[in-house]
């Protein structure tokens, strides 16, 4: 019972931090206090990933409309999530660090296809996924040298900015986030915001850590679109109820 408990324990803490906890009864260790709260925030990121774009797809399937869901930006979105993950992946980075791209990918992956099928290119869905499916299996496999990936993971800042702002054009442009969800938009925000502490805390790398503070960045631009466009498409919707 006392192994397994260990075994649990040691999902969120280190041996040390068991060591300075329960042997040393040094509660205040700043450095413990500061991984332990990493890889807390960092399971929890991972367990809401399950359901950051779920909103999306739900909404996306509802209307059965990707109106206003910029494809390009979505498949960028996609090429940063799968860049991050096999980079990770094949770096031995923790789990807790990275675990949320896992599904993340796969929800952004079901968009890019929902947006392909909606806009009436139902072949074009299934041979995207079929492409994409053998480019993550040849990414992991240990095969592709560390060097490109870790390129490709360096391309990821320009690519997260891009892909952001491509979406953000489009609102603009439509004067509205059309099918855009609100609850994934603030939960992706608040989501990279802490990946930019248990990036700094778990893996040190440079690169993920600058990502995360571009896509935080990016992500807020897009949350203050949709509460804009909201107010205004509320207030218009006032008016038209004052004007009867």
């Amino acid at each position: 019972m006392t192994e397994a408990l260990k075994k649990v324990a040691l999902l969120i803490l280190s041996e040390k931090c068991m060591e300075e906890y329960f042997e040393e009864y040094n509660f205040l260790d700043v450095g413990c206090f500061k991984a332990t709260l990493s890889k807390c925030l960092g399971l929890a990121i991972i367990c809401g990933s399950f359901l950051v774009k779920v909103p999306q797809v739900l909404k996306i399937l509802k209307s059965k409309s990707a109106q206003g869901i910029n494809f390009v930006s979505v498949l960028l979105d996609l090429l940063a999530i799968t860049s991050m993950v096999s980079y990770s992946f094949v770096s031995g980075f923790p789990f807790s660090s990275w675990g949320d791209g896992v599904f993340l990918g796969l929800q952004t992956l079901a968009i890019a296809v929902l947006v392909l099928h909606f806009n009436g290119n139902t072949t074009y869905a299934a041979v995207f996924f079929i492409a994409y499916v053998a480019i993550v299996a040849e990414a992991v496999s240990g095969r592709t040298p560390t060097n490109v990936l870790w390129g490709c993971q360096t391309m990821n800042i320009p690519i997260v900015l891009i892909s952001k702002f491509i979406q953000a054009y489009t609102n603009y442009s439509y004067g509205s986030t059309g099918q855009l969800s609100a609850v994934t938009g603030f939960m992706l925000f608040f989501g990279s915001l802490a990946r930019i502490f248990t990036s700094v805390q778990e893996t040190g790398d440079t690169s993920m850590i600058v990502m995360y503070t571009c896509s935080t960045f990016a992500n807020a631009v897009i949350a203050f679109q949709i509460l804009y466009y909201w107010n205004v498409k509320l207030s218009s919707k006032e008016k038209a109820k004052k004007a009867e």
